[in-house]
């Protein structure tokens, strides 16, 4: 893949990632001949991003950063998997095998941060693709995100199911002493078997758990997203409960939860597995996701049995230090897809 230099410049320039796209477009992901393969057997490609603060809409923040594209980690229910798409990539495996990796994000984070335009809006890290996946280890992308960010005095969230989060806690507690900082990780089910088949790169949700616990105790404002729940597999009320209880016992100051949707891309990878792995779900799933999201009449069991989990185990049900209006545009988001229950629907088994 060459790539022509820009003028003074000796060394040869990454790609930019609309170059990666029209080069997988024409020959496939063997194209990428330039993608280092790693012990964990994925590619990684570096690229160059144009822009590194990324505007979103109808979520509860309004800016993200996402400095890796595609996820090691490999979440079947992964509502990212669809980006991968806009890449010419595949939502299944190639979601988890290939990752783009952005080597000039930070630079270019700087300079965004720097312009008299950008007023320090809050800004969530790791909404896409997980900003802690294990090769952050080796590039050092979000922690570098993290400090200037920090050095802007800028409020920031942090997504992640990593562990690794904990190396970063001196540039979290920075944060949260000052412009502010919430650390959000999922854990959806703690759960052996479910954990292994939903999230196959993850690490155990137990260390997760551990993770939250370290952070709470340096001072971090830390909670847990409990999400998804998957209908069928980590919805029954006693694994809830499981799941409840050792969130309250590791330390989250709040935990939220929401039941999983479906779309384009996820949706077709996410029905193919289920096919193979629980075929018994596969007719429940096409009535219960008709469309994107579960039925209204759904979400609000589920919703009601985890409200009275929290209330049981004394977790808040959200960060109290975020903005209620954020809270309630994701509503309006999801109310969006809304619709009846089917007739005779079970709530938590199909």
């Amino acid at each position: 893949m060459e790539i022509s230099p820009l003028l003074f410049d000796l060394g040869k320039q990454a790609p930019t990632t609309r170059q990666i796209a029209d080069l997988v477009r024409t020959g496939g992901a063997e194209a990428l001949t330039e993608a280092e393969r790693r012990a964990d057997a994925a590619r990684y490609q570096e690229v160059r991003c144009r822009s590194a603060l990324n505007p979103v809409k109808g979520m509860p923040f309004e800016w993200t950063l996402n400095p890796y594209r595609g996820c090691t980690h490999g979440c079947h229910y992964c509502y990212a998997r669809r980006y991968q798409t806009q890449f010419e990539l595949g939502s299944g495996d190639e979601f988890a095998s290939i990752i783009l990796v952005k080597t000039n994000f930070v630079e270019v984070l700087r300079r965004e941060l720097a312009r008299p335009s950008w007023t320090g809006e809050y800004v969530a890290v790791g909404t896409a693709t997980d900003c802690y996946q294990p090769i952050e280890g080796h590039y050092k992308l979000t922690r570098r995100s993290l400090e200037a960010l920090r050095d802007f005095n800028n409020p920031t969230g942090v997504v992640t199911k990593g562990p690794m989060v904990v190396r970063d806690k001196d540039l979290l507690q920075d944060l949260t002493q000052g412009p502010g900082c919430g650390v959000y990780i999922s854990v959806p089910t703690v759960d052996e078997e479910a954990w292994q088949m939903l999230e196959p790169g993850t690490a155990p949700p137990l260390k997760r758990l551990r993770a939250v616990r370290e952070l709470a105790d340096a001072g971090i404002r830390v909670g847990v997203l409990m999400n998804p729940i998957v209908p069928g597999i980590t919805s029954k009320p006693a694994l809830l409960e499981r799941t409840m209880k050792a969130i309250a016992d590791h330390g989250a100051l709040f935990v939220s939860c929401n039941v999983m949707f479906l779309e384009g891309g996820t949706r077709e990878h996410f029905m193919r597995w289920l096919q193979q792995e629980f075929p018994h779900l596969v007719e429940g799933y096409g009535t219960l996701y008709a469309r994107k999201y579960a039925p209204t009449p759904y979400r609000k069991e589920v919703a009601h049995v985890v409200g009275d989990l929290r209330r049981k185990y004394g977790v808040s049900g959200r960060d109290d230090d975020e903005d209620d209006k954020k809270e309630t545009r994701l509503k309006t988001k999801q109310a969006e897809e809304d619709a009846p229950l089917p007739p005779d629907q079970p709530i938590f088994e199909f």
